[in-house]
């Protein structure tokens, strides 16, 4: 029987890999399932049923940001596996919204020629950009497995330091910048897709300042005096 930190290393690798994975079954859903148009059927219907899916997903997010709410599962499992658990718990119903996601008739727009290609770079960056902002978080860390082997000694136990360089120094969350980019930068804007790129990017916007309540408990007057000097949230100049 494997020990209990071992046990601990395993629910957290675990974690990180169904995270992985959540990520990429988004990438092929949305480059490949949303991007087959849809002629006919009813409209709104299916908006109905994806912003209720997506709320679903939301709502995790938004409860589990809460410290009491965190404080209640300290109780219940070990410290270290909070943020591993939530890993699963958010992968599991992020993949289930790609799952789920129903294909909303028509074709906004398809752009061609050099706006095409325009729309494809546009998504590369976007790509670009998640994989630069997740590198400068440390994406074990976002995983969960950094805190079990904090736990264990396996590495530095101090907390995590406050990012404000690279593209930090753009935007406050340059991931939520990163997700606009790619899901409105598609060439071919299928209905389905337009109606995962608005209902997942405004929950975004709407989910910063309270994640940004979080991130104010965490690093105190530090993370104010970033607001200050970083006045953009998600999109440069706008928001």
């Amino acid at each position: 029987m494997p020990s209990p930190r071992r046990s601990s290393l395993i629910v957290a690798w675990t974690g990180a890999a169904a995270f992985a994975a959540s990520l990429l079954w988004f990438v092929y859903s949305y480059l490949v399932v949303f991007g087959r148009p849809v002629t006919s059927g009813p409209v709104l219907e299916p908006l109905i049923r994806n912003f209720l899916l997506f709320s679903v997903f939301a709502l995790h997010h938004s409860v589990f940001a809460r410290s009491h709410i965190k404080a209640m599962w300290r109780q219940a499992i070990p410290a270290e596996l909070e943020r591993s658990v939530y890993t699963w718990v958010a992968s599991a119903l992020f993949a289930g919204v790609c799952l789920w996601w129903q294909l909303v008739p028509g074709v906004i727009y398809e752009l061609t020629g050099p706006l095409r290609i325009a729309g494809w770079m546009i998504q590369a960056v976007g790509l670009v950009f998640t994989i630069r902002a997740s590198n400068a978080l440390d994406v074990l860390d976002l995983a969960g497995v950094r805190a079990v082997q904090r736990a264990g000694g396996v590495v530095d136990s101090s907390p995590p330091a406050l990012n404000t360089s690279g593209l930090y120094a753009l935007v406050r969350h340059p991931l939520y910048l990163s997700w606009a980019l790619f899901v409105f930068g598609s060439p071919v804007m299928t209905g389905t897709r337009a109606a995962f790129a608005v209902i997942s990017t405004a929950y975004l916007m709407l989910a910063i300042p309270l994640e940004e309540r979080g991130l104010i408990e965490t690093f105190g007057h530090n993370y104010d005096l970033y607001r200050q000097r970083v006045r953009s949230r998600m999109i440069p100049w706008i928001y």
